[in-house]
């Protein structure tokens, strides 16, 4: 196996949403933040990069960048009203489509950039020139819908680079992990009625969108059974979502036997996230990622792509994302975990662990697992 390519690029760091206080415009009510203040800010994916340089881990990785994705890529997912309203509030005021997803002047050209760079680590693992692939992609898109941005998500990266792959290479089956701690809305909207994608979301119950849950969402048409939602309980911890993979995002792989794997890697189940209310730690992380490297090992020639999404904790993403590369790649490094201690102290109890343990098996047997 070749090096892990890791796909990442400045420019992707220079998108803003404007002046915004986590989740809220300025003004009203809602003051100024007393620093950069927008929740899906820069700082923790540059963060993440630092960390990997200082540790020596990215000198053992296949540093890349990539064109953005071309008007053709786009058209496969967005229609051409879309974009181009897109470009042109881009080029001229920025603005918020849907109120959850704010942009500035030029962020059209990120967002595509940002596809694209999903779009350069899925051919990279497609044509063999790696052995495997991240992606450090922003701004991100599990929540974009086909003509309608939302929650940050300006494009449908994961999609964009699918579909893509499929015109270039001819893949077929392709499975969709989705670990973000919020539902991935777009990416199931975009393959609800597909039966060559399936794809899996582990996502906070009712966290974003607000109120949904979705375990009976399971496709429709052709598609039926192709859509597996996994809502947990806020509060739920490493043991739950291991539990998760293993009796029903893994055998759920092993069924679709899919060419391709790609992980939508939000890192906002974290214990201190500031959007959602998870306890994952470092090390919840590092055994997804290792957890998804031995089933594509299995199932698919080992090819595997990770795809960043979310993560919003500035100071702890960096610790996560640094795992979820070690596991990718194979490489170590002297990195520790300073908030791994407080993490395992705040992991639920057993009684609650067995109430969560109790709906996935429910949820397992329904699926046929």
């Amino acid at each position: 196996m070749g090096k892990t390519a890791f796909f990442t690029d400045e420019r992707t760091f220079w998108h803003t949403g404007g002046i915004q206080s986590l989740v809220l415009p300025v003004g009203g009510w809602v003051q100024p933040p007393s620093s950069a203040g927008f929740a899906e800010s820069p700082d923790s994916k540059r963060r993440l990069l630092s960390l990997l340089k200082v540790s020596g881990v990215a000198d053992k990785l296949d540093m890349r960048s990539a064109e953005p994705a071309s008007r053709e890529d786009l058209l496969r997912i967005h229609p051409a009203a879309y974009l181009e309203a897109f470009k042109h509030a881009s080029d001229t005021t920025g603005g918020d489509f849907s109120g959850s997803a704010p942009f500035g002047i030029g962020s059209y050209e990120i967002a595509a950039l940002s596809a694209g760079l999903a779009t350069g680590a899925i051919d990279a693992v497609l044509s063999g020139t790696c052995g495997n692939a991240f992606s450090l992609s922003r701004p991100p898109g599990h929540h974009c819908l086909p003509d309608m941005p939302l929650g940050f998500c300006l494009l449908a990266n994961i999609p964009i680079a699918i579909e893509a792959a499929r015109a270039r290479h001819g893949i077929e089956r392709v499975a969709i992990v989705d670990w973000d701690v919020h539902h991935g809305n777009g990416t199931q909207a975009i393959y609800y009625e597909d039966p060559d994608t399936l794809t899996i979301s582990l996502h906070q119950d009712r966290c974003f969108p607000p109120g949904y849950s979705g375990a009976e969402d399971i496709g429709t048409g052709r598609g039926t059974g192709a859509n597996i939602n996994i809502p947990l309980l806020p509060g739920g911890g490493h043991a739950v979502y291991m539990r998760a993979f293993e009796r029903i995002v893994v055998p759920a792989l092993e069924a679709f036997k899919p060419d391709l794997i790609v992980v939508a890697s939000g890192l906002d189940a974290s214990a201190v996230d500031p959007l959602a209310r998870m306890n994952l730690h470092s090390d919840s992380f590092r055994n997804m990622t290792r957890t998804m490297v031995d089933a594509a090992a299995r199932l698919c020639g080992g090819r595997l792509v990770i795809i960043h999404e979310g993560g919003y904790s500035e100071t702890y993403v960096p610790f996560c994302g640094q795992a979820v590369i070690e596991a990718l790649s194979g490489e170590t490094s002297a990195v520790v975990d300073p908030l791994m201690e407080m993490a395992l102290a705040w992991q639920p109890e057993e009684r609650f662990d067995a109430l969560q343990f109790g709906i996935l098996e429910e949820m397992a047997r329904s699926r046929g697992l």
